[in-house]
């Protein structure tokens, strides 16, 4: 627990200094931990999200508890799955910051349940919102960064559920699967254009949808909710990841160090999956 603690409160660094980075589903859970993590590394966040509420709530809590300055945090309202708020979000952080540097895919949803029982309707949800919302969000970023003649980097958050299949998750699963097709796609078609495009798949991540989960999982086999919750964690960590750990494989994944890491979907999940 105390590599833990210091791990978390290790002084920030500078590698993404005068970036500017659009993260989307940026509100809470994986998001927010990201928005923190290009904060601490001198970068400049995009708060992008469904709820105008909750990400005004982030921003103020942000500046608070990391003392930067409000300009350093611009918040829109962002459907990802609906191609015109797409553009209207990123016309918008244009216009406040005048260039993208970075983009940072999160936003997500899941639907649980056994496939024999999941309607279409299920099954679309998540691929508009966790496939769709990516590809628009990727291409959209794409356009302005070749129009603009400039690099940039993208860091696409898959799931370990992509490569493992847990059971109960199949449209979920499916979808993050395709992130990580994606994203391999991706890097290889944009790398001309010096786009870097990664992806990472989490797991066991102390979040909002962790704990959504773990409420339908426990009302289903009939198990309390808090103690299944304190099962779902990796085996060789015994605890939950945070937020902020995720965001800073993240903010190094859009630095210049990271150049040589590419079309990669890393595992980040604490040693539970093999490949």
């Amino acid at each position: 627990m105390q590599t833990h603690i210091q791990c978390l409160q290790r002084s920030p660094n500078n590698m993404l200094k005068n970036q500017i980075v659009f993260v989307t589903g940026a509100a809470r859970g994986i998001g927010r931990g990201v928005a923190q993590a290009v904060l601490e590394a001198g970068g400049k966040v995009v708060l992008a999200d469904l709820d105008n509420t909750a990400l005004d709530n982030t921003r103020d809590e942000l500046c608070s508890s990391l003392n930067v300055p409000g300009q350093s945090i611009f918040t829109t309202r962002l459907d990802v799955a609906d191609a015109a708020s797409v553009q209207k979000a990123f016309e918008a952080a244009q216009g406040h910051y005048g260039q993208i540097n970075g983009l940072v895919n999160n936003a997500g949803i899941t639907r649980l349940g056994p496939n024999l029982e999941s309607e279409v309707n299920d099954w679309q949800q998540q691929l508009n919102v966790n496939l769709i919302g990516t590809h628009l969000c990727c291409t959209r970023f794409a356009e302005i960064l070749i129009s603009a003649g400039t690099p940039g980097a993208i860091v696409n958050i898959a799931s370990n559920a992509g490569k493992v299949g847990y059971p109960n998750m199949a449209g979920y699963n499916a979808s993050k699967a395709a992130v990580i097709s994606l994203t391999r796609t991706l890097s290889t078609e944009w790398a001309e254009h010096n786009i870097n495009v990664n992806g990472v798949c989490p797991g066991g991540v102390d979040t909002p949808m962790l704990r959504e989960v773990a409420m339908s999982v426990g009302a289903r086999i009939g198990e309390d909710p808090d103690d299944l919750l304190k099962t779902m964690v990796p085996a060789q960590m015994g605890r939950h990841i945070q937020p902020l750990e995720i965001g800073r494989v993240i903010a190094f994944l859009l630095s210049d160090a990271a150049l040589i890491i590419r079309g990669q979907s890393i595992n980040i999940d604490g040693g539970d999956t093999p490949y």
